[in-house]
């Protein structure tokens, strides 16, 4: 599938090195550090109501986060996935009487113009579901051939092609941790009580007769009547939903990779399930490090498509809001963090560009004076200086916010080198003044 056009990415005198990043499953901070390629896979849309604050909030946390490697000098290969096809799609598809492709189709291409727009640099993959069925229906298939997968009986499944009714297949948690090494909450550490209420509450079904263990995902849905499906190894069907982000993941980036992102509503049972799929599927775990970022709320609730509010980055566009504010009130928060979208924030973002462009923007920066000073050499005040104190505070866990301040705070005061500042604000905050 098609991504989106790429940044320019300038770079910046001076020497850096990898980030440390907040690990989910250790809950510490821990070295982000490539062997050569640092190598990302980031959970994409459902292609609906796509692209709000909180979708764009995560894509820029992730977006840094290869800025900052790429400063460093590491190769980026980034992964990303579409699920244009589920069953929140189907229904939304049902309930605004579009074709489903249809509606997958526009909001992907929606997708890519609010990602082009902010200046997020697009994956190297950009994978759609529906482009890798046969992959997943393998992948299940293996599964069930190790013994880690099993059918329930489906009384609504429909015959496909050949005659034959299918039956939903379901991952087995209690074989995969006697097998695998793998334990269902390494990632998330959380209680069986807290995973059962995540589980029914985000796509799962605890209760569902005929399943082995309460907490075991589905991998292959059998073919329903009025509801697309593929014919395959595993028969008639369609893909579960962690099982196509393992198998993406595996396909594209290879086992052990460096980090698996997405936002914190995704710890489980999305990355909890993938990571056992991927470690069934490969006998290695799926990521080093796993990264999360916080919920964006809006009039005291948090932003999701369920509840509706929504605040979306094309509507902003269309109100003629500069993305590079846009981009600048979501850096204002640390990307861990929960907060909340207000029309202030914006506003806020709005005077800090107009500040930062007036202060050494391309009508205000000079001749540059001092790029050949080196992070051990560049004397304190200076705009080598800053660059160095912005680049340690992106290499703390992406501190966004002490960035911006310190720019703030060099926007204050006469600067040595505009030009220097404005390079680095272009390439490690993808903020062009």
């Amino acid at each position: 599938m098609r991504a989106w056009e790429r940044p320019e990415i300038i770079s910046v005198p001076g020497d850096s090195s990898a980030p440390w990043l907040h690990d989910t499953q250790t809950d510490s901070l821990v070295l982000a550090q490539p062997l050569d390629t640092a190598r990302l896979y980031v959970c994409g849309i459902t292609p609906y109501d796509a692209t709000h604050i909180g979708h764009a909030n995560t894509y820029l946390a992730f977006d840094t986060l290869q800025r900052v490697w790429i400063d460093a000098g590491f190769r980026v290969h980034y992964a990303q996935n579409v699920t244009d096809i589920d069953d929140p799609l189907l229904e939304r598809a049902t309930a605004t009487g579009v074709d489903w492709r249809d509606l997958a189709q526009s909001q992907v291409e929606l997708f890519r113009n609010d990602m082009e727009a902010l200046g997020i640099i697009p994956p190297n993959d950009f994978v759609a579901v529906t482009e890798v069925i046969d992959e997943v229906a393998e992948a299940v298939a293996s599964l069930q051939d190790a013994g880690l997968a099993y059918a329930v009986p489906t009384d609504d499944a429909v015959a496909g092609a050949d005659g034959q009714v299918a039956a939903d297949l379901y991952f087995d948690i209690g074989a995969a941790e006697a097998s695998t090494g793998w334990t269902l909450g390494d990632e998330s550490n959380l209680d069986l009580v807290s995973m059962v209420r995540l589980f029914a509450e985000r796509g799962g079904d605890p209760d569902r007769a005929g399943k082995r263990d309460r907490l075991d995902p589905l991998l292959w849905k059998a073919a329903r009547a009025k509801e697309p499906a593929w014919e395959s190894v595993v028969g008639a069907g369609r893909p579960g939903w962690h099982i196509e982000c393992s198998v993406i993941a595996l396909k594209e980036l290879g086992t052990d990779f460096t980090v698996q992102g997405g936002g914190s509503d995704l710890i489980f049972p999305h990355h909890d399930m993938s990571a056992g799929h991927a470690q069934a599927l490969s006998g290695h775990p799926l990521a080093g490090v796993y990264s999360h970022t916080g919920m964006v709320a809006y009039r005291g609730e948090k932003m999701s498509k369920s509840l509706g509010n929504l605040v979306l980055v094309s509507g902003l566009r269309a109100q003629n809001v500069d993305p590079r504010a846009i981009r600048l009130a979501l850096l204002a928060r640390h990307y861990r963090t929960d907060w909340e979208w207000t029309a202030a924030l914006l506003d806020e973002a709005v005077t800090r560009l107009a500040l930062w462009s007036a202060a050494f923007g391309a009508t205000a920066a000079g001749t540059p004076t001092s790029t050949t000073n080196t992070l051990d050499t560049a004397p304190a005040g200076t705009a080598a200086s800053i660059v160095e104190a912005l680049r340690l505070a992106l290499r703390h866990d992406l501190n966004t916010p002490e960035a911006l301040q310190l720019i703030d705070d060099a926007a204050a005061g006469p600067i040595d080198d505009p030009d220097l500042l404005n390079r680095a604000v272009s390439a490690l905050l993808g903020v062009a003044v």
